[in-house]
């Protein structure tokens, strides 16, 4: 039995090293199966003709929960990004102290209509970078991750537009969208703002609500509160219930 539960425990770890190859776990995801499996076999009576499995494996991405607050409604007419921020999510936690926020020069005027939403001024604005700068860096704080973002057409609509101004190729993660999550886990429910979803999963709504980063940070607990709901473990389960449109790349 003794041999057995062995060969049992040899087989969990090469199917972690298998997952971790593969790309399907994360740093945080594979440090979360290695303690769970010590702490099972430490559990584990080895005279008991049984053996332990996981109740639970992570194979979900990591994300990185993102948002843009921009001079305007449409990228089609002119209008471009002010600010992006983001944080990351790995194995199921807000990872606080890996964020990224940032205003970005528009070079041009800010409308009052976006004045009176995002309360970012052109005086803010004017000596900070360009987009050409920003979008390249938040891309690399987000590599190795999917992106996640609440009505997250309108943002991936003002990313696909303006890395026309980068250099070079630029190629955007595959995005999911907290909007459509919600949407698809309460049908019968009306609204799906941030706002209301917010309120609808007991969250706290940000003080400083349209600035980027607070924007994200709740976002990224509506994102985890609704994949606990929606019990998605899977990236297929994800991609079925909050996907986003692929959109023409330039």
């Amino acid at each position: 039995m003794q041999k057995r539960f062995r060969r049992t425990v040899e087989l969990l770890e090469f199917l972690e090293n298998a997952l971790w190859s593969a790309g399907f776990c994360d740093a945080a995801s594979m440090e979360h199966l290695r303690r769970r499996r010590k702490k099972d076999v430490k559990r584990t009576d080895l005279a008991a003709p049984c053996f332990c499995v996981y109740s639970h494996v992570p194979m979900l991405p990591a994300f990185t929960v993102f948002d843009v607050e921009t001079t305007g409604l449409d990228p089609r007419q002119g209008h471009r990004i002010l600010e992006i921020a983001g944080v990351r999510v790995e194995g199921g936690k807000i990872l606080e102290e890996m964020t990224f926020s940032q205003l970005v020069n528009p070079e041009r005027p800010i409308p009052w209509e976006a004045k009176r939403v995002n309360h970012i001024s052109d005086e803010e604005v004017l000596t900070a970078p360009t987009i050409d700068v920003v979008l390249p860096e938040f891309l690399r704080f987000a590599g190795n991750s999917s992106l996640v973002a609440h009505n997250a057409e309108f943002d991936m609509g003002f990313l696909n537009r303006e890395k026309e101004c980068c250099w070079g190729y630029v190629d955007l993660p595959e995005s999911f969208c907290t909007m459509k999550l919600s949407q698809t886990l309460f049908p019968h429910e009306f609204r799906h703002n941030l706002d209301v979803v917010s309120l609808r999963l007991g969250l706290t709504i940000p003080v400083q609500r349209h600035r980027a980063l607070p924007d994200v940070l709740v976002t990224a607990q509506a994102l985890l509160k609704m994949l606990e709901i929606g019990k998605i473990q899977s990236i297929d389960d994800l991609r079925k219930r909050a996907g986003t449109r692929q959109l023409a790349r330039s």
